[in-house]
């Protein structure tokens, strides 16, 4: 995550009052994308969720490398 202005190949959407700038193709393959503030015992920090990558090997509710 960046600060950054908005470029005609980006999505733009807001969330909870914070706007965010995703690549249109990165964000057409990853969609819907969840951005989530979290305490943990090892830190807090930011929690950016995706869609799984699919493959042939995949679900599409796993995670796949």
């Amino acid at each position: 995550m960046a600060l950054d202005e908005p470029r005609d190949d980006d999505t733009v959407f807001t969330e909870s009052g914070v706007t965010y700038l995703v690549n249109k193709g990165l964000f057409e393959q990853v969609k819907p994308i969840t951005v989530d503030y979290v305490d943990t015992p090892r830190g807090s920090g930011f929690q950016v969720t995706t869609r799984p990558a699919e493959s042939k090997n995949c679900c599409g509710t796993c995670s796949c490398s």
